[in-house]
């Protein structure tokens, strides 16, 4: 069985070496950056399942990084963020990082986020390979699970992993209302927190994509209770 191979763009050396020991006793290989520039080219240069990202770095920061990936960069991004900077972890996710995780952190949830992103990517390419002819079409939104495609009335979306599992999810159940925890706790693999936007922010992001083709209201906001899909007229 090959093992994970995992970026890290850090400039933190000290918390480096220990990720790469720590992590490699799990099973992973950790392949190391210390600034964005060097992150940045290894990402595009090399194949890996994962980058942890870091936000405060020399030569290019963190967010200077996920710009320049772009949607089209399918490797899965946890952004390592500043203990209660929510700005840094709304602005991560708002440019495609799939989620975020606070320093200080306990290297058994760094682990856990890892597994849980790893798990989604996996159950994704079992669906598409299961699904290999499946298309849902509601409301002029197109998802081809065979080759992850995402369509507003005929226009290409990119989305992130995490952005079509959301997406995903809200449209095999549309109609109904499906409650942030249960978003989280089906996608990101993890009960929502108190004040995490996390899921919000991944819903805004699909919206402003949509919006770019389409004016129409796809995905409408329950207070107090969710999201539902619309299912369209």
């Amino acid at each position: 069985m090959n093992k994970k191979q995992i970026l890290l763009i850090d400039d933190d050396h000290e918390l480096s070496e220990l990720l790469v020991d720590y992590l490699a006793q799990q099973g992973f290989i950790v392949h190391c950056c210390f600034d964005g520039q060097s992150g940045l080219e290894q990402a595009y240069c090399n194949k890996f399942d994962l980058i942890l990202l870091d936000v405060m770095m020399p030569k290019l920061n963190g967010f200077e990084v996920l710009k320049a990936l772009g949607t089209e960069h399918k490797t899965p991004v946890l952004m390592l963020t500043a203990k209660g900077d929510n700005n840094d972890k709304v602005r991560g996710l708002e440019l495609g990082a799939d989620d975020y995780l606070a320093k200080p952190f306990h290297h058994q949830e760094l682990l856990a986020r890892i597994n849980a992103i790893l798990r989604r990517i996996k159950l994704v390419n079992q669906q598409a390979f299961q699904q290999e002819k499946s298309t849902l079409l509601v409301n002029g939104i197109e998802l081809n699970h065979a080759i992850r495609t995402v369509y507003c009335h005929k226009n290409p979306v990119e989305l992130t992993s995490t952005e079509y599992q959301i997406l995903t999810l809200l449209i095999e159940h549309h109609g109904q209302i499906i409650t942030k925890n249960n978003i989280s706790e089906q996608v990101l693999g993890r009960k929502l927190s108190p004040f995490d936007r996390s899921i919000d922010v991944h819903i805004g992001n699909i919206r402003r994509k949509f919006l770019l083709f389409s004016s129409d209201e796809k995905i409408k906001t329950v207070r107090s209770a969710g999201y539902l899909f619309l299912t369209g007229v």
